[in-house]
């Protein structure tokens, strides 16, 4: 799945942020009901209290959010770093209301529960917990230094200290509780959303290669008859050449490769048929029928087996195995130098197979991208530019796609200092192919 993926898919734990525009909204509704609280206690209900500081701290939040909204994009997503600074804000203005109007035994302060039910459900978890704790010492504060609550007539209430404490306890387990079950519940949806977005990967992908599979069927058909007039035309040359002709040579490599290109197609029409032959063979042997088509190019393949081969996995004969692999060693002497390997090794649980070759290696610009359509992997080290661009960038992954078919996870790489080239590993579970064979 997520190679890139994914697919991918996100990290566990990691979330998108929360965007601007909720966090100024909430805030103006926050805004707006202090001041109507402001009023109803002040003007209606006739208790006295401190209106005018009251109004500086709702002020201030009026001015953070015109600020906010003049400054950045109401679209733009607050991280960790940003959003965090900003619920806090909205803990000490809760605070510093709640001091001016009775601390704890103000009914508001239930309130503290707010900015971090929001930092749960859309920043992380080590955001939350630190503003949960920053929200309980401001609670605990409060409670212990505050002006006197707002009271019509003589008879104010006065709360007991044992009571008080306990609102204390309850606002920070209620922080704890919540905080933790808004965060598990917002993982959960992030997982799912995360698990619905590789799938719809997966299906992209593999909707791209039954196109190709289509494709190929179709080019298959429209080249087999120019192809036959090109196998036709190079017999009646060979016959008409001298055994002694200086084209002999020639003529003999075009009618080798006129043959691989019968193969291949023939192998791109078997591809999705599901009539592959019954028979089996030892890895080494598959190994050594992947990577016969590409020794006559000038390059060096050597395939490195493990000393000990009692051992040695014995698999089916799989078109699409055999074609995926074969494509991987194809790029490889693409771009070589002058060398490529193959190294394969097994456990009783894992078979591995590493494809190395000494040319240039991955270009940094599509390092992230490799396996996707249409990509192409490496930049020609060629000395005809004309052959830079002459790739659609689809074989490293159809291959990609025919080997995880199989059950088989890659791993692409440049290799280390001071060896230079790609390196690609491709690692299968023993059992999924000795199972299918």
């Amino acid at each position: 799945m997520m190679s890139s993926p994914v697919f991918a898919a996100l990290a566990h734990g990691r979330t998108l942020g929360l965007r601007l525009d909720t966090l100024i909204r909430l805030r103006w509704l926050a805004v707006a009901g202090q001041i109507v609280s402001l009023l109803v206690v002040h003007l209606m209900l006739g208790f006295p209290l401190p209106f005018i500081p009251c109004l500086c701290a709702v002020g201030l939040s009026v001015v953070l959010n015109l600020l906010l909204r003049v400054r950045f994009p109401v679209a733009q997503r607050l991280t960790d770093l940003s959003a965090g600074p900003l619920l806090a804000y909205d803990v000490l203005q809760l605070t510093a209301l709640l001091y001016l109007t009775g601390g704890l035994s103000n009914p508001f302060a239930l309130l503290y529960l707010a900015p971090v039910m929001i930092s749960a459900t859309t920043l992380s978890w080590t955001t939350t917990v630190t503003l949960g704790g920053f929200a309980s010492i401001c609670a605990g504060a409060v409670g212990l230094w505050h002006w006197p609550l707002p009271w019509a007539g003589p008879d104010v209430p006065v709360l007991p200290d044992l009571f008080l404490a306990g609102t204390w306890v309850a606002i920070s387990v209620s922080i704890g509780f919540i905080g933790l079950h808004s965060w598990r519940v917002a993982e959960e949806a992030r997982e799912l959303a995360d698990a619905l977005a590789a799938t719809e990967l997966v299906l992209a992908r593999e909707q791209h290669l039954s196109q190709l599979d289509g494709l190929a069927a179709a080019a298959a058909h429209e080249l087999g008859t120019p192809l036959a007039t090109i196998a036709l035309v190079v017999k009646e040359m060979e016959r008409s050449l001298a055994p002694d002709s200086p084209h002999a040579e020639d003529i003999a490599l075009l009618r080798d490769q006129v043959k691989r290109c019968r193969d291949i197609l023939q192998t791109l029409t078997s591809l999705g048929s599901g009539d592959a032959p019954f028979d089996r063979m030892p890895l080494s042997h598959l190994l050594e029928e992947v990577v016969q088509p590409h020794r006559d190019f000038g390059i060096t393949i050597a395939v490195a087996l493990p000393p000990d081969r009692s051992d040695e996995p014995v698999l089916a004969r799989n078109p699409g195995l055999i074609y995926g692999l074969g494509n991987l060693v194809e790029n490889a002497v693409d771009f070589a130098r002058s060398r490529v390997e193959l190294e394969a090794r097994w456990t009783t649980t894992r078979m591995e197979i590493v494809v190395r070759d000494d040319g240039p290696g991955f270009s940094p610009e599509v390092s992230d991208r490799i396996g996707q359509p249409y990509v192409t992997s490496r930049g020609r080290d060629r000395q005809d530019p004309a052959e830079e661009e002459s790739g659609l960038g689809l074989g490293f992954f159809i291959a990609k796609t025919l080997l995880e078919r199989s059950g088989a996870t890659l791993w692409v790489e440049n290799r280390p200092a001071p060896d230079s080239g790609a390196e690609v590993k491709i690692s299968w579970m023993r059992n999924a192919l000795e199972i299918a064979a």
